[in-house]
């Protein structure tokens, strides 16, 4: 298994992933499935910043994706960064997450990254628990800062510093 920065030819393989996260899940919080165009936008503005999306390619199939891009806003958070990782359900437990995140973390260093915030579900217990397990902090609970599915969810604010 190699990371590597994705290509266009990994684009129906990261939706594969994507897309039922999005759909079935209280993990990610939007409900608009991605598409092509979008998931080429999202590529073209991180990549015109400096950031980068990666893949985990176990011969050509793609197991999960990871990406960063500016926390929020305005130049003084130049070098505060968000990250989000998902994974394909048969790669979890096995350590691809964490290379994931190595990339991730290893690639915004060297842009002059600072912090990383991980912005994960209250009901994400796996989530919580693998940031913690990679030294991401718990610095805020938003109480119902996001809605799906007809209901309220908390996000959990956890960092890093770099």
């Amino acid at each position: 298994m190699i990371i590597r920065p994705a290509t266009e030819a990994d684009i129906p393989q990261v939706l594969a992933i994507w897309n039922p996260v999005i759909r079935d899940t209280t993990i990610i919080f939007h409900n608009e499935e991605r598409t092509e165009t979008t998931v080429k936008a999202i590529w073209a503005e991180r990549r015109k910043a400096g950031h980068e999306f990666f893949v985990a390619d176990e011969a050509g199939t793609i197991l999960g994706f990871a990406t960063y891009a500016q926390f929020r806003g305005g130049n003084g958070y130049t070098h505060a960064l968000e990250h989000s990782i998902i994974l394909h359900p048969a790669a979890n437990g096995r350590g691809i997450g964490r290379c994931l995140m190595e990339a991730v973390e290893d690639h915004a260093r060297a842009a002059g990254g600072h912090t990383l915030f991980a912005g994960v579900s209250g009901e994400n217990e796996a989530g919580l628990a693998f940031h913690k397990a990679l030294g991401f902090d718990h610095v805020g609970r938003f109480p119902e800062a996001g809605r799906k599915f007809g209901r309220w969810l908390d996000l959990v604010l956890m960092m890093k510093f770099l």
